[in-house]
Order: C-alpha cells, then sequence, then structure tokens
C-alpha cells in the first residue's frame, strides 16, 4: 500500500500498535492493519489514548505539534493566515501532523491561545474570528450591538465594569447556565428625546373643583450613571414624581384661576420640573397640559356662563346700534327743521316708495280728484 505525501499512518498488528508510517509504500503483512491520518486534519487516534502513544513511540511525538489547551482557554489555529480550527479547553491536547519539507515548504500553521476568563479580550481579535463559524459554534462569543443614539453599562458577575459608547462589542461568555444565561450582562440606555405622558390625572383645585387633566413632558437621558446605577424603574419614578408636581401646582389654584393660565402653565412649572429631572440624571426639554377635562355638571355650567355672556354681549351691540340709529334720526329731522327743500325731498322720497308698492288705485269724485291731486303735489305759496 501507498502512503501519500498528505498523509501519516499507523500500523497495527492484531490492534497493537508498532510504529508511525511516513510517506511511501508499503507491504503489509497478513493480520496487520493501517490507519491513514490526513495531516490537514487534528490528530485525533481512533480508539486510543494519544498520551500513551506519544510516551510510547518519540517518532510520532517529533512529527506532531502538541497543544495543551486548559480550562478557561480558547485555542485557535491559523493556516496561512486562515482560521482551519477552533478548541475549547478542557485540559485537552491537540494535536496537528508538522508538514515535511515536500508537503509544507510554503505552509505555516499558527497556534493562539485566548484566556476566556477575560471576558474583554475578545475586542483583541479580529471580528472575522469572532464571527467564524468554527467559533461561534462553540456558543462562548457574545455580540451587543450598542446603536449611535445608545450607551451601554457592562456588568459582569453583577459588578459594574464601565460604559460602552456606540459600537459593536464582543465578548467571552462561557459560564452560560441552564436558563441561557451569562455572566455578562449588557444594560443599554437610549440617549435621544423621549417623553412621558400622565393621562386622565385627577386633580381637585382649591376651589373644591374636580378634573381631569392630560400632562406631558419630554426629557433626554445625559447622566446614565445616575438614571440606571442608582435608581430602579426610571420611568415608574419619574412618572410617579411628576404626578406630585402636577398635582401640587394645580391643587393650589382656584378653577378660574387655572382656566387663565392654562397657556401658561408648563412655563411656570418649568423650573421645578427642571429640578425634578436633574434628581434623575434627566435633561428637562418641555411640558405642557393637552386638555382638562370637566365633570358633566362643571362643563353644563361653564356652557351656561358662556351663553350669558354671549347674550350680554349681543345686547351691548344691540344697545349701541339703537343709540347710533336714534342719533342719525335726530341729525336728519334737525337738517329738514333747517331747510324745507329738504323735508320737501324726503317727503317726495317716502311718497315715491309707497307708490312703488301700490298695483292699483281706485278713484272716485269725477273731474274734482285731478284738482285734489294737483294740490297734493303742487308746493304751497311761500314754501
Amino acid at each position: 500500500m501507498q502512503i501519500l505525501q498528505e498523509e501519516r499512518g499507523l500500523l497495527y498488528r492484531r490492534d497493537e500498535y508498532k510504529r508511525l508510517l511516513m510517506p511511501g509504500k508499503y507491504f503489509i503483512p497478513p493480520g496487520c492493519r493501517v490507519e491513514r491520518y490526513c495531516i490537514d486534519e487534528p490528530f485525533n487516534p481512533d480508539n486510543h489514548n494519544i498520551n500513551g502513544l506519544l510516551e510510547q513511540d518519540k517518532a510520532i511525538a517529533e512529527n506532531l505539534d502538541v497543544i495543551e489547551v486548559p480550562d478557561g482557554r480558547l485555542l485557535l489555529v491559523h493556516e496561512n493566515g486562515n482560521l482551519i480550527g477552533a478548541f475549547l479547553g478542557d485540559n485537552r491536547k491537540v494535536c496537528y501532523w508538522k508538514f515535511s519539507r515536500s508537503v509544507g515548504s510554503e505552509r505555516t500553521r499558527k497556534f493562539t491561545l485566548v484566556d476566556l476568563n477575560d471576558a474583554e479580550s475578545a475586542k483583541n481579535l479580529d471580528r472575522a474570528v469572532l464571527t467564524h463559524p468554527l467559533v461561534t459554534r462553540l456558543n462562548i462569543v457574545l455580540r451587543c450591538d450598542v446603536k449611535s443614539w445608545e450607551k451601554g453599562l457592562l456588568f459582569i458577575d453583577d459588578q459594574f465594569i464601565h460604559l460602552l459608547e456606540s459600537g459593536v462589542h464582543f465578548f467571552w461568555d462561557v459560564d452560560i447556565n441552564s436558563e441561557g444565561q451569562g455572566r455578562i450582562e449588557i444594560v443599554k440606555t437610549d440617549l435621544r428625546q423621549q417623553q412621558i405622558d400622565i393621562s386622565g390625572q385627577e386633580i381637585m383645585t382649591a376651589d373644591k373643583t374636580p378634573l381631569r387633566v392630560n400632562f406631558f413632558c419630554r426629557y433626554r437621558v445625559i447622566d446614565i450613571m445616575k438614571s440606571i446605577l442608582s435608581i430602579k424603574d426610571l420611568r415608574e419614578q419619574f412618572y410617579t414624581a411628576l404626578q406630585i408636581v402636577l398635582r401640587e401646582y394645580l391643587g393650589s389654584l382656584t378653577f378660574d384661576a387655572l382656566m387663565e393660565k392654562r397657556r401658561s402653565i408648563a412655563t411656570e412649572m418649568s423650573e421645578t420640573l427642571r429640578e425634578v429631572c436633574a434628581g434623575f440624571g434627566l435633561e428637562f426639554i418641555g411640558a405642557g397640559i393637552k386638555d382638562i377635562i370637566l365633570p358633566g355638571e362643571i362643563r353644563e355650567i361653564m356652557n351656561q356662563v358662556l351663553i350669558a355672556e354671549k347674550k350680554a354681549q349681543a345686547n351691548v351691540v344691540m344697545r349701541r346700534e339703537e343709540t347710533a340709529s336714534t342719533r342719525s334720526l335726530l341729525n336728519t329731522a334737525k337738517l329738514m327743521e333747517e331747510n324745507t327743500v329738504l323735508a320737501r325731498l324726503k317727503e317726495m322720497e317716502y311718497i315715491e316708495r309707497i307708490a312703488l308698492n301700490i298695483k292699483e288705485i281706485s278713484l272716485s269724485g269725477k273731474f274734482q280728484v285731478f284738482d285734489e291731486l294737483r294740490t297734493l303735489f303742487t308746493p304751497k305759496s311761500g314754501g
């Protein structure tokens, strides 16, 4: 039989190891067998202890690269710059055949041991290695993407380590429990403008008027250490603080004052809201009242008040117009009194208006009617 240049063989007689076969042609006696191994693959002899073979035959030890991989270590094997193997440590020995001069003159292997106990040492490796299928199948790499509008907090074994800026981060996480959770936890926070709404907040004014208010507040996280590390359930506690501020301020106003100042309430509360936000590591951006909802009885009373106000305004307008009309009549009467021609023209104007509305005229009195009409439309002497 022939052992090829990229092969090595182990000769056995009745399952007892005899010797190493290098590339070449061999005569295999009856009762013997040969196990072939490719030098491009790790050496894992079938049904044999590698330590026993290394002690038994020095030729095998001389032709192998033997790397011990302790617990908590990862062995990366590169050939000509390409990753060809990744082995998780469990006090094992990883063996590769050395290249012969005829085969490996242009081929090189590199063995790298990585300490997995240092979770952040993954950042020292190329991303192509960390995302390689040979590494990802081991389920020891934790990837975290921090967006450009986010920041992250890194916790290892429940201890805060440092902040994570935007970008892609990789960590070694080998201690995975039955629930799929490791010893590394990353908490991300959104740094963009956010809004919290308080809807249907029931408030009693200073004059005991019940009403409901819809309120909003816009903010931004600026101190992530305070808002995340020092405060549990940030949004819930912030919501409660806003409720208290809103109740205290609106509860100090009467209903009429509230309705008059409803557009400027947010401005007057801004300083207090800014202090509240600062206590949570937030930056106050703005706030406002969206709606004031009145109970049915109050709303009916308000409608009646509005109707009464509009009626009063209408009466004022009517009286003003009547006064102007009366004043105009008075001025006309004075002019007519001082000028008889004007009075006669006004009289003729009204006669014309009356005539326009007359469809038929019945006359009686024979020839005297014309005399009477002539008398009616003829100005008197001295007039």
